[in-house]
């Protein structure tokens, strides 16, 4: 087990523990804890899905921004392709011409 997983590990042990004495010295009803515990983990679950959908739509937004700059970057590239190959031809030409 590396070290950092070992610390992890370690951590989360702790976290549990005192989170468990938290529960048992809760100055509130085993009840009201209860009641408390599932309203502060449905706002949470609620954070959590809603913070998901902004990052979504945030990865939406950029690939699309991504992909138009694409599409932009390769039109550019294929006019300066067709330039290229009609200064090519013209250079053909002349060099021909001087021969």
């Amino acid at each position: 087990m590396s070290r950092n997983t070992e610390k992890l590990l370690w951590f989360l042990i702790g976290a549990a523990l005192g989170a468990g004495v938290a529960l048992l010295y809760a100055p509130k009803s085993g009840k009201e804890t209860r009641r408390y515990l599932r309203k502060k983990t449905g706002e949470a679950r609620d954070a959590l899905v809603e913070t998901g959908e902004q990052i979504l739509e945030k990865g939406r937004e950029l690939g699309e921004e991504i992909a138009e700059r694409g599409k932009q970057i390769y039109r550019k590239g294929v006019e300066i392709a067709e330039e290229a190959g009609e200064l090519l031809g013209r250079g053909r030409k002349l060099v021909t011409r001087e021969q």
